[in-house]
């Protein structure tokens, strides 16, 4: 595994090269060739500065250039190296990403981001992802601001075009836990197993207007492969666990899940302050005749304020893909080196999930969410609990967050408070008997980079947790299909 960066470099590096000659006989000029041998030119120059101006000696190669370099081969279009964590216990994964575009003269655009990555453990993530737009006129635009806006910057406005995307996506993961159903699932009943899930589907966002009210609609094929895990410490699953106590373990299945949802998210009081509420509604149908059908509603209610009046808060560019965080393919991605002292903001969340089997039928034990450390798709809920510690099919969450740059250096200070619970039934979806965990560290938020929090967290009564984490999307990417 120490030899997968390298391995990754010379990747990239042989990728490019092979096109260098063809680079030079065109005298590296834009249209001069296909606009994927234009970007894979573009991206060649950026690996060596040298070639850029020839009039001047190699020897002028400074530490300038060399950041350069290692922003092009983190965030370089179309080929860069991926890196994220997978889900908690997995690893940290390493691979490629490929990202292109193509316009259209009916003025849509079509982006493309194909990428995979593996970690240390076997674990593994492979998806492709389209996303289709037309090509909004300049009172239509979504501004994605980075940092702080200059004159010539505007606050973020409404995107009022639709946006759809099309999408196919395998995780194996190869170890998670499973304590048990319930709030009150002992530690004694920690068990390991692993899961592959293949997710294919679409999905859309449908603008109402410009006030950020916006219909969500998604249709997914799910097939999860579940598999004992016998090489830890804690037994695999099925020697604690049968059908009963863990709806899903012996019989598997397909599934067919739609979803709609609306949601509001616009920029108020001039930028300063941003909101996101979401409600939606999912129905998982099993395609066999095991009884693991059911329905989920999530409501997601979210605001964020800057600490600062200069600075206009960021959100995700729904045009982008997971490995893009450039807001259009003349633009590159912010710099990895900027910064901006004044960042910083304090969000406050509440999020309630339910969900109802349809009758002589139970909820997939591995479809439920997850309260303690971070749940499968990386998200921290209670993080001073062991990762996957209660797991129902309901959830309650209450959370408090600050988070600053620091003077001078790429690094922020960060606190949240998490109450939540993982409720068996509706009936106790309240706000009664919350788990409590605090959160302490440090994030590396600087320009496009991955978002990477070092946490520790404590609180409740089994004992502290540190994390170390890096966001499986590039800063200003739209996110990958939950697992859940």
């Amino acid at each position: 595994m120490k030899r997968r960066p390298l391995a990754l470099l010379a990747v990239i590096l042989t990728a490019h090269a092979a096109l260098a000659e063809t680079c030079d006989q065109i005298g590296h000029k834009p249209g001069d060739e296909s606009r994927v041998q234009s970007d894979f030119c573009r991206e060649w120059l950026a690996l060596h500065p040298c070639q850029q101006q020839l009039s001047k000696p190699c020897s002028t190669f400074t530490l300038g250039h060399l950041s350069d370099i290692g922003q092009t081969l983190i965030l370089g279009q179309p080929l860069h190296i991926a890196l994220g964590s997978l889900a908690p216990q997995n690893g940290f994964a390493a691979g490629l990403a490929f990202v292109e575009h193509k316009d259209f003269k009916n003025e849509w655009r079509l982006t493309s981001n194909t990428d995979a990555v593996a970690t240390p453990n076997g674990s593994w993530r492979a998806g492709s992802y389209l996303t289709t737009f037309k090509l909004p006129e300049s009172n239509q635009v979504i501004g994605v601001v980075m940092g702080t806006p200059t004159g010539k910057q505007q606050k973020p406005t409404v995107q009022v075009a639709p946006v759809f995307n099309i999408y196919a996506q395998a995780t194996s993961l190869n170890l998670l836990y499973f304590y048990g159903l319930g709030p009150d699932s002992p530690q004694t009943g920690q068990s390991a197993f692993g899961l592959t899930e293949t997710i294919a589907g679409a999905s859309a966002i449908l603008p109402l207007n410009r006030a950020g009210i916006s219909f969500t609609l998604e249709f997914n094929g799910r097939v999860p492969e579940l598999r004992g895990n016998f090489n830890q410490t804690v037994p695999s699953i099925g020697q604690l666990y049968t059908e009963a106590t863990a709806p899903g373990l012996t019989r598997s299945t397909s599934f067919l899940q739609p979803g709609a949802g609306i949601q509001i998210q616009p920029s108020l009081f001039a930028g300063r302050l941003r909101v996101h509420y979401l409600a939606n509604i999912q129905d998982f149908v099993s395609l066999s005749s095991t009884p693991y059908s059911f329905q989920r509603w999530t409501a997601d209610i979210g605001h964020e304020f800057p600490l600062a009046r200069k600075v206009y808060l960021t959100a995700a560019n729904p045009h982008n893909g997971p490995d893009s965080c450039a807001p259009d393919s003349s633009t590159n991605c912010p710099h990895i080196s900027s910064t901006i002292n004044n960042e910083g903001s304090v969000s406050l969340r509440l999020l309630l999930t339910g969900s109802a089997a349809h009758a002589g039928n139970a909820v997939p034990f591995y479809f439920d969410p997850t309260t303690g450390g971070s749940n499968v798709d990386g998200d921290p809920i209670l993080p001073s609990y062991p990762d996957y510690r209660f797991r129902a099919p309901n959830l309650v969450l209450l959370r408090g967050t600050v988070e600053h740059a620091l003077p001078k250096i790429p690094f922020g200070a960060y606190f949240s408070v998490d109450a939540a619970k993982s409720p068996l039934t509706r009936s106790d979806i309240d706000f009664t008997n919350l788990r409590r965990s605090y959160s302490v560290g440090l994030t590396v938020h600087a320009g496009g980079l991955p978002v990477v929090y070092l946490l520790f967290a404590w609180g409740g009564n089994e004992g502290t947790h540190a994390t170390f984490s890096v966001s499986n999307i590039l800063l200003g990417a739209s996110a990958r299909p939950s697992l859940f």
